[in-house]
């Protein structure tokens, strides 16, 4: 089992940092935070946007030639949206669930003061479903936040109200000490980590264009905070550094999902969500370029294409009178799930490919 902690310490500190910050979409504070400590000395100025999005920019040899890299810093989650006499609390979905995926957790929630309260998820047991019910998994609709509380009244002692954010309760690490790292929220705080990462390597150094590392919101509803991004900064060119889906494991084969856990950064050329009718048809000019960066560097890459996905990138590109925005991916397992896992070799890669591409820089 090859272990890259030791060689890549900083960016492995980093990503436990951020994947262990709560930060349900529209509660993304504690994250904007753990994002600001990671990024201290690595940047010539800071700004932040009214819907709460993080800019650091640090100014290149030509102020005309901007290129913005975002990554999300919320993650998917529940709100509650009610609380029943007996102290239980009911709870929406924030973001894309998988039903069967919310059953028996522990959670998290966040007060309006900012204090954890812990719950467990619960539903009917299983020896009194019927055989009808163990045959489909148990909807969010019906389960329910135990608090350990006896009344309405215990429950909002503990601070808890409608409103409230949680998400699963789990302390994010690495498996056994390898490469693999694995927590509620690589989705996407393994972006973060690259972005932290390449500025870091960057450090000191004169480059062409002037660069933004963003921490974006409220993504994972619909990518509404690349627009603000792509407004907010003029970029002539925009990056969306985000997670992406990987064959391999048991039952999912690599004709239904080509991408691979160790393969090196992904180069995004299509992505699409029938539901919400977005996402992004990369144009050639810049997947094009990026593959002969990569293929000049050494860098390992492979080409994503996907169906049911979207980045910050397609908010970002049709925003004012449109952005060249593409995509970066790296490799994940198991997303939208307590146990998110990314390879730490690959958030390597990715960085290091952010770090040639910006010192090869020319205006497509």
């Amino acid at each position: 089992m090859k272990n890259t902690i030791a060689e890549n310490r900083a960016l492995a500190d980093s990503l436990t940092a951020l994947d262990n910050a709560l930060g349900v979409t529209g509660n993304e504070e504690e994250v904007a935070e753990m994002l600001k400590k990671e990024m201290e000395g690595l940047y010539d100025e800071y700004r932040t946007d009214p819907l709460g999005n993080q800019y650091y920019i640090r100014h290149g040899k030509n102020p005309n030639k901007r290129v913005l890299f975002a990554a999300h810093m919320d993650e998917i989650g529940f709100i509650i949206k009610s609380i029943d006499n007996e102290g239980f609390a009911r709870f929406f979905p924030v973001g894309w669930h998988d039903d069967k995926m919310a059953v028996n957790q522990d959670l998290v929630f966040l007060t309006s003061e900012g204090k954890r309260v812990y719950g467990i998820t619960g539903s009917k047991p299983a020896h009194l479903m019927t055989a009808e019910d163990h045959e489909k998994a148990v909807k969010i609709h019906d389960l329910f936040v135990d608090f350990g509380t006896e009344s309405a009244e215990e429950t909002r002692a503990l601070g808890i109200e409608i409103g409230d954010y949680g998400t699963f309760h789990r302390q994010g690490g690495f498996l056994n000490g390898g490469d693999y790292y694995s927590g509620k929220s690589v989705d996407n705080r393994a972006g973060l980590a690259v972005l932290v990462e390449a500025a870091r390597r960057l450090k000191g150094e004169s480059i062409e264009p002037t660069i933004c590392f963003a921490g974006s919101v409220q993504e994972e509803v619909g990518m509404r905070g690349g627009g603000a991004l792509a407004a907010h900064f003029e970029p002539e060119l925009m990056f969306a550094v985000d997670g992406t889906l990987t064959g391999g494991a048991p039952g999912l084969d690599y004709t239904e999902c080509p991408q691979k856990m160790g393969g090196g950064v992904s180069f995004k050329y299509y992505d699409w969500e029938p539901l919400w009718t977005s996402g992004n048809n990369v144009p050639r000019k810049l997947t094009n370029r990026m593959i002969a960066v990569a293929k000049k560097h050494g860098i390992p890459f492979q080409r994503e294409v996907i169906m049911g996905g979207g980045t910050d990138a397609w908010s970002g590109s049709i925003t004012g009178g449109g952005t060249l925005a593409g995509g970066i991916g790296i490799p994940m397992r198991y997303i939208h799930t307590a146990v998110g896992t990314v390879k730490l070799s690959d958030l390597a890669v990715c960085a290091d490919f952010i770090v040639k591409y910006l010192r090869d820089y020319i205006s497509l």
